[in-house]
């Protein structure tokens, strides 16, 4: 099976490297000293998982030089998604598969107008890792899951193909007929972790502990609960509770990428999280405080440290 990575960051290259080492032909699309650093020395994972490297590496930072593939994770930031699936059309044939990994609930929502509907696949991805260096994937703990599916939820040849080599892969993956809700699970969770870690500039460990700190992590999660119900969205009744449990069992270093970002002093998916929740909750009749103030406590963040 043919596979492209773009953008080979954490999500991209700890995924990659899994599918390159269980016999996928997986090309990785980075750039600058991490792309420099991948074809000198290979791609290399490490963390609570071990350890994985992936030497020699098919690497480029022109995806128009891949051709057709059957897979495409497209793993880029969220505000280079029109940019990005641009420049992937000469990876897309009549079978391609595109699946975006990212934070967020519209990404393929935004490619269907670039690439065609027939092309987008949904899915959603659980882990915590990081570029530690250039070459170099950091990932926090042991979690690392997939599910996956066409939008529309039929079975299709095309999931049933990457399935079969992400299992020989050993992380957790599902093959779904109900993808939307398992990006809403996710985007749940994820808007309290982003929300918390970046507004404390603090890992899990040191707010969880604290049932004032602890009870935000719950207000913004609930919020973004009753956008996904008043969008339609199928969840289950027990997903906050459920997700706000995994918090306290979770490594204690655990920080979302926007924290890592932001202390970085780089530009953070603010709009597409906390004010994704407020611009729908707005749409929908749906108050979101909690959010709200994440989502103005941050904003001036939101295209980097401010000068």
């Amino acid at each position: 099976m043919k596979i492209a990575i773009i953008g080979t960051g954490g999500v991209g290259g700890a995924f990659g490297a899994a599918l390159a080492q269980a016999g996928g032909d997986v090309t990785f699309v980075a750039r600058g000293a991490h792309l420099a650093a991948m074809r000198e020395n290979g791609l290399l994972v490490e963390g609570g998982r071990g350890t994985t490297l992936i030497k020699p590496v098919q690497a480029t930072d022109d995806p128009a030089s891949i051709g057709v593939v059957d897979v495409v994770f497209f793993c880029v930031k969220l505000w280079d998604v029109e940019t990005a699936g641009e420049q992937i059309k000469p990876l897309v044939g009549p079978n391609t598969a595109v699946i975006p990994l990212q934070n967020g609930i519209d990404a393929a929502e935004r490619l269907i107008p670039i690439l065609g509907a027939h092309a987008l696949m949904g899915g959603t991805v659980g882990i915590s890792a990081t570029i530690g260096s250039p070459g170099v994937i950091k990932q926090v703990g042991t979690m690392m899951m997939m599910s996956f599916g066409e939008l529309d939820g039929r079975p299709s040849p095309r999931g049933e193909a990457l399935l079969a080599l992400a299992q020989k892969a050993g992380f957790q993956v599902t093959l779904t007929n109900t993808i939307e809700t398992s990006i809403w699970i996710k985007f749940i969770m994820l808007t309290g972790v982003s929300g918390v870690t970046a507004l404390t500039r603090l890992p899990l460990g040191k707010l969880r502990d604290d049932p004032d700190v602890f009870a935000l992590f719950g207000a913004v999660m609930r919020e973004t609960e009753a956008v996904g119900r008043a969008r339609g969205v199928a969840l289950p009744d027990d997903v906050v509770d459920k997700h706000l449990a995994g918090l306290m069992t979770s490594p204690p270093t655990v920080m979302a990428s926007m924290a890592h970002d932001l202390l970085r002093g780089n530009r953070i998916e603010l709009p597409w999280l906390a004010g994704k929740i407020v611009a729908l909750g707005k749409e929908l009749g749906v108050p979101t405080p909690a959010n709200g103030f994440i989502y103005a406590a941050l904003k001036p963040y939101a295209n980097g440290t401010p000068g």
